[in-house]
């Protein structure tokens, strides 16, 4: 009898061994679960264009030369109005918001409102697109310079031809520099795959001269 207790035991002091490693290894599951559950789905890495030699960056890194041309894009369509700048500006405001800041949205949605107001945009057709000759460089100012404010921040100097028309007759024709201010924006991957948004303007326009010769070249 002793001996068939001391079985029985043994046998219940197994079974209790199993059921306690079950329960470790559902525990280790369901942590394996979870975190599998909250790793990012997508990684975004910016390369630089030009691979001609070996390059190293850090996977965080933004490429000046990805900055301007996300916002040479994204500014751009903005302002390109092929109709009627009163439907145009503001359906482009709506499609492009994921890549501007709240306060840069509030900005341009005053603008609009300002310009309509005041009769400036039905009928008009606007686009803007860069000077030849005057597209991404990388001096740390001047046309086409990206200035690194932080890791973070940027300005991106644009230098682009603005052209207006109204019933097909031209009323603006002019070379502008536009400093944009451009943020890190890594809040909303679905929506704005670069990453970054476009804070407005980080100081004033300024109206360029430039020779015929440059600006057809």
């Amino acid at each position: 009898m002793s001996r068939h207790r001391n079985a029985q035991s043994a046998r219940d002091a197994h079974i209790s061994t199993l059921r306690a490693i079950v329960a470790v290894l559902a525990v280790a599951s369901g942590a394996m679960w979870y975190g599998w559950q909250a790793a990012p789905k997508d990684l975004t890495i910016t390369i630089p264009p030009d691979l001609r030699t070996g390059s190293t960056q850090k996977w965080w890194e933004k490429p000046p030369s990805s900055v301007y041309a996300f916002t040479t894009y994204v500014w751009q369509q903005i302002n390109r109005w092929p109709t009627d700048g009163q439907k145009d500006y503001r359906r482009n405001l709506y499609a492009y918001q994921p890549f501007l800041t709240p306060s840069c949205k509030a900005e341009l949605n005053e603008d609009y409102r300002y310009r309509n107001q005041r009769h400036e945009l039905e009928g008009r057709e606007r686009s803007i697109f860069e000077i030849p000759g005057r597209g991404f460089s990388n001096e740390p100012t001047g046309p086409g310079s990206v200035e690194i404010i932080s890791r973070d921040e940027w300005i991106v100097n644009l230098d682009l031809a603005v052209k207006e028309t109204y019933s097909g007759t031209s009323i603006r024709d002019v070379y502008m520099r536009f400093p944009l201010r451009v943020v890190r924006a890594d809040d909303d991957p679905q929506h704005n795959k670069w990453g970054l948004k476009i804070d407005c303007l980080a100081r004033p326009t300024e109206r360029l001269e430039i020779p015929d010769q440059e600006g057809n070249s």
